[in-house]
């Protein structure tokens, strides 16, 4: 890492900290103090980064990135221990649909198997699985088949008078 990195990485780092709040330019005003508390790491590790002393090591990193309300993935690739194709973002995967799917609809559960890489032979019993998850939309056209299976059975057991709306019990 070059001195340009790591000062790019701590201005960037400081701009955050003033967006967010710390008061980090006054010598009392507790910024750095404050910070370094709520992320839960020394003050000392702040201040080098902020003096251009030395890169903060992997957790510091990760608790600054989460006092701040940025990624990590964000934070270690701007402080350039990882580059973006080093470290790819899984969101790029539920960006882009899968060939012959339709964007302006939910994908099915067969077609979130194929991109996960469920196997083949295995897909049957993930679908069943994540059905039983899924909110039931009766109506809607949209109801699981496990929650169509589960109103046949449970249709099934209703005895014959009360579906039929006639009593067995004379008077």
């Amino acid at each position: 890492m070059t001195s340009q990195d790591l000062d790019a990485f701590a201005a960037w780092v400081e701009d955050l900290m003033r967006d967010r709040g710390y008061d980090i330019d006054s010598p009392r005003g507790g910024g750095k103090s404050r910070i370094a508390d709520e992320a839960g790491v020394h003050r000392a590790a702040v201040t080098r980064l902020l003096q251009r002393q030395s890169m903060p090591d992997l957790e510091t990193t990760r608790r600054l990135a989460r006092v701040l309300g940025v990624p990590v993935r964000d934070m270690l690739i701007r402080s350039g221990r990882l580059t973006a194709e080093e470290l790819a973002d899984p969101r790029e995967h539920l960006t882009s649909p899968a060939p012959g799917v339709e964007v302006d609809r939910r994908p099915t559960l067969e077609e979130v198997a194929d991109l996960l890489g469920v196997p083949a032979d295995r897909r049957d019993m993930f679908v069943r699985v994540v059905e039983q998850f899924l909110p039931n939309e009766p109506g809607t056209g949209t109801e699981t088949q496990a929650a169509r299976q589960s109103h046949a059975r449970a249709d099934s057991r209703i005895p014959v008078e009360a579906a039929t709306g006639t009593s067995s019990i004379t008077g």
